[in-house]
């Protein structure tokens, strides 16, 4: 699937977050107005960057590094546990996203951190709370905090823009997708998206959209790739033989005309026998 950058406006790259402004918020970037298009081309801009050297404080206080997230992709997002509408909103379409990328792509296949940006408020307790608060139970997914500076390397090298307003922070609704090496694969936008626009990245990365099938493994999953399909009306992804199936019934067809042809043509060139 094309990265899903040309149905972004405005409205879904600004998360106008209704939190009261609060004293002492996190330096961020030096920003005073929301610019859409340098906003997109920032965050495009981070798409093949690697990710390495930073380390967080996870919610239960312990230390995590990005490192440890390696070998398998992972999904980052930014958010602050203050924000009244976007972020529960981004979270909570996250979890529905992440909920049918965990039956198409494999349970363990890929991983997920969120990440509090607000370095004064968002402490490992609040990131446990805030994770409780929306209902994510996910093995899979850890909620960290970090200090200022790793914060503000951090959004940059992300390509996420966000910055202190009357209303708390205006930023960008952005979940990042990375592949098992820590280089940024693609950006997914919104508060709000169709699952498709996270789990067609992660098929990519879990199924090797781009490699060479050279193994039993890989040619498993090569039919796995272009076998799980989504399906619109439930909502979910399915596993789906027929695209192979018409391919193996089209070829059965083509074969047996071409044996016709082929017989008809030897009949045509076979001399005859004067009598």
């Amino acid at each position: 699937m094309v990265a899903p950058v040309a149905r972004v406006g405005a409205w879904a790259l600004a998360a106008f977050c209704l939190s009261p402004a609060l004293p002492g918020l996190a330096a961020a970037p030096a920003t005073t107005s929301f610019d859409p298009d340098q906003a997109l081309a920032d965050s495009q801009a981070a798409l093949g960057r690697t990710l390495s050297g930073y380390e967080f404080r996870d919610a239960s206080l312990r230390r995590l590094t990005l490192s440890e997230f390696r070998g398998r992709p992972l999904l980052i997002n930014l958010v602050y546990t203050s924000c009244a509408f976007g972020c529960p909103l981004v979270i909570e379409t996250l979890a529905d996203a992440v909920d049918v990328a965990r039956e198409a792509v494999g349970r363990e296949s890929f991983q997920v951190l969120t990440v509090g940006f607000d370095t004064r408020m968002d402490t490992p307790e609040r990131m446990r709370e805030f994770a409780a608060n929306h209902g994510i139970r996910d093995d899979g997914w850890r909620f960290a905090s970090a200090d200022s500076e790793t914060i503000t390397r951090l959004s940059k090298d992300l390509g996420f823009l966000f910055f202190p307003s009357a209303k708390g922070f205006d930023h960008l609704t952005q979940t990042t997708v990375v592949d098992a090496d820590g280089v940024i694969y693609r950006q997914v936008y919104g508060a709000m998206f169709d699952a498709p626009f996270l789990v067609e990245p992660l098929k990519d990365l879990v199924f090797g959209r781009q490699s060479v099938p050279t193994s039993y493994e890989g040619l498993i999953n090569r039919i796995r790739l272009f076998c799980t399909i989504y399906d619109p009306w439930s909502g979910r992804y399915r596993f789906d033989y027929s695209p192979f199936i018409g391919i193996a019934v089209g070829t059965a067809l083509l074969g047996t005309l071409g044996f016709f042809v082929a017989r008809g043509w030897l009949r045509h060139r076979r001399p005859r026998t004067r009598t």
